[in-house]
């Protein structure tokens, strides 16, 4: 039996019975930093004794995890993770120590299976049968993979920036998929009122003592993996924090316990577009004051951190460690180069704590001879086209022969070659339609276009993309073109996006009141051939390229 003995408090030390999906919050403080208590003799008992015939996966850590009976549950397979030692890109950085905690093999292929497992557990263990989470992308798809294996009906909430790619791999699991067309702090609010009114369980993650429990496997198995030592950094890139949180209460126990000798330093590493720890930090303030999210990398667009900050900032200054932020380039450029190096290939997530590893070595932070563990949080599929886009390799056509190029030829190909690609949207629900008009814009010359299947994935794409047109459908499922404009008007991101609308349909007086002043241009499907309809398109595209330089 595993169930913690009891909670008690970090901040007034007051204990208090353990109540599953019950908010851990303090009876007498009101703080939400409860540590969770179990019978680490006995544990450390079992850990002396080599833990025999116990596989190596979390439930290996079973005795300090908050299930009553775990052996009596069909547990969910997550962690026993590899930890690889950095051939190439760490030595050409000029460190020689920095191990890979890669968490990308798992059943989702994140470290959020972890979650999923211990909490989809628990919700076995008390009967539930439906539950709701909220997302930015990876945790969403783990829990909805584990409760599909449950038989436990999920609802997941997650804003429509996110990959659409995420949306569906949540859905193909059999999640009641929810897009919300705002930032993750207010899909939050929305899952929870659902939740509410429905009276069903809602995941609290960090909130969540089977979450936040989940992620102090991580630390037990780097000091395992490690002969049973401590390294002196251990580094992760966050959106809300849950993860270094849950690690540093593994690494907590197993110093209580006489296993290791120190507390790793932590870094903790935020897209700079969202990174409101970072910007407390470097403050030294308690109190992290929330921003809106403005980065590529959705998965880490967490605009107010709560009380989470105020908890690692004091781990920190206990412990040791330190907060960075870089930008999204910076992490793009991680990724390309683990890649071609380690042969790892990770999400953009992922690739910004490896971008904040680059930053602490060039600033000397991390000494010669410290060791390293960096937290490879997840698997760059189906993300890697947001890094790589669509058109990956760019051609340069030199001459039709063999023989070597002209020395004008080949100015004039590098002349091309620096030219802007112009990059065009289509939002269409209708296949046929969007890759004929692809295939004529593309014939005209070397435009990037992408097409979104509806007004949603459109929207997402828009705000990611920043094309230089937007060409829309007018009626389509989900958000129709009406709606779609109106919301791309409002975003300072997308307003100054040009659109030219198109219909199917006739439209009203009424209809052309509410676009007018918000679109270049409107058409009705079927009123111009093809090829002339993309003529003038590409009259717009270079009528807006002319005004842009006119007032440059």
């Amino acid at each position: 039996m595993s169930i913690p003995q009891y909670l008690e408090c970090s901040i007034c030390g007051e204990r208090q019975p353990y109540q599953p999906f019950v908010p851990a919050v303090c009876n007498h403080c009101n703080s939400t930093w409860l540590e969770a208590h179990y019978d680490y003799n006995a544990f450390k008992r079992e850990i002396l004794r080599g833990m025999p015939e116990r596989a190596f996966n979390l439930w290996r850590y079973q005795d300090v995890l908050p299930l009553a009976n775990p052996g009596a549950l069909d547990l969910y397979p997550a962690g026993g993770t590899p930890l690889w030692l950095s051939q190439r890109y760490a030595p050409a950085l000029g460190h020689s120590q920095v191990y890979i905690k890669d968490e990308r093999y798992g059943p989702t292929s994140s470290f959020k299976d972890r979650q999923a497992a211990v909490a989809v557990a628990a919700m076995i263990e008390g009967g539930i049968k439906e539950a709701v989470i909220a997302s930015t992308g990876n945790a969403a798809v783990a829990y909805a993979a584990a409760c599909a294996r449950a038989g436990i009906k999920l609802w997941v909430f997650m804003t429509s920036l996110v990959p659409q790619e995420k949306l569906r791999e949540a859905a193909l699991f059999g999640a009641e998929v929810i897009r919300v067309s705002g930032n993750y702090d207010q899909t939050k609010q929305i899952a929870a009122q659902f939740a509410k009114r429905r009276n069903l369980l809602l995941d609290r993650g960090a909130g969540s003592v089977p979450a936040r429990e989940s992620m102090k496997t991580i630390a037990y198995e780097i000091v395992e993996q490690l002969g049973w030592r401590a390294p002196d950094w251990y580094i992760q890139a966050v959106s809300g924090g849950l993860g270094p949180l849950g690690v540093y209460q593994g690494f907590k126990e197993l110093l209580n316990m006489g296993l290791i000798d120190r507390i790793p330093k932590l870094a903790i590493i935020q897209a700079e577009g969202c990174s409101p720890m970072v910007k407390a930090f470097n403050a030294d303030l308690e109190v992290a004051e929330p921003v809106i999210p403005d980065t590529c990398i959705i998965i880490l667009s967490t605009g107010d951190p709560g009380a989470i900050y105020t908890y690692l900032h004091s781990i920190i200054r206990q412990f040791g460690g330190t907060m960075e932020a870089v930008t999204d380039a910076e992490a793009f450029a991680a990724m390309r180069a683990l890649a071609k190096s380690e042969g790892t290939a990770v999400e953009p997530a992922t690739a910004v704590a490896f971008a904040g590893l680059e930053k602490m070595l060039k600033a000397g932070k991390i000494l010669a001879d410290e060791l390293v563990v960096v937290n490879c949080t997840g698997h760059t599929f189906p993300v890697e086209k947001h890094v790589l886009g669509d058109q990956w390799a760019v051609d340069v056509h030199l001459s039709e022969g063999q023989a070597a190029a002209p020395r004008e030829g080949l100015q004039a190909a590098l002349e091309n070659l620096d030219e802007k690609v112009t990059t065009v949207l289509l939002i269409d629900d209708n296949d046929d339609d969007a890759l004929l008009i692809r295939r004529l814009l593309e014939g005209k010359k070397s435009y990037r276009v992408y097409h979104a299947k509806d007004g949603w994935e459109g929207l997402s794409q828009a705000r990611q993309k920043r094309p230089d047109l937007i060409v829309t459908d007018l009626t389509m499922p989900g958000i129709d073109g009406f709606g779609l404009v109106e919301e791309l008007k409002l975003d300072p991101r997308t307003q100054n996006i040009p659109i030219v609308v198109v219909s199917a349909k006739d439209i009203t007086n009424e209809e052309r009141k509410r676009l007018s002043g918000n679109i270049e241009a409107v058409y009705q499907k079927g009123s111009l051939p093809p090829r002339k309809f993309v003529e003038q398109v590409v009259q717009v595209i270079e009528e807006e390229k002319s005004n842009d330089k006119g007032g440059q």
